[in-house]
């Protein structure tokens, strides 16, 4: 399984970006797909999950109501929406598939991991 994180890039306080991650090397859309993020001297954090159908999402109180996470199952894509950026979600940002069908939010229970695309949020 290869993950290919993309969209990362420098931008304002309250701006937006998208990241995207292609997977590659199984079958898509039969596996649940999260993003993370860690920021220089601190613990990689969860920060949204997608349910296999999409039907359905997880997401970290510190990002609720200002980021999107999505797929489309047809292009092998999973991608990460945020809004309202602000400073603190400064961090290079991942994402990672697992074998199992189930969702969840630890990232020790993902096996594949994409190698992280920095979001920088400054003025």
């Amino acid at each position: 399984v290869q993950l290919q994180a993309s969209g990362g890039g420098l931008v304002q306080p309250g701006g937006s970006l998208r990241l995207s991650c292609a997977a590659s090397g199984r079958t898509f859309s039969m596996y649940p797909m999260g993003w993370f993020r860690q920021a220089p001297g601190k613990e990689r954090e969860f920060v949204a999950a997608i349910f296999r159908s999409g039907d359905g999402a997880y997401y970290a109180d510190s990002v609720k109501g200002r980021f999107t996470i999505s797929r489309d199952n047809a292009k092998n894509t999973v991608y990460l929406q945020m809004n309202s950026l602000k400073p603190e979600d400064t961090a290079v940002y991942y994402c990672a598939s697992r074998d199992s069908y189930r969702v969840t939010m630890r990232a020790g229970e993902y096996d594949y991991w994409g190698q992280g695309t920095q979001v920088t949020v400054s003025s």
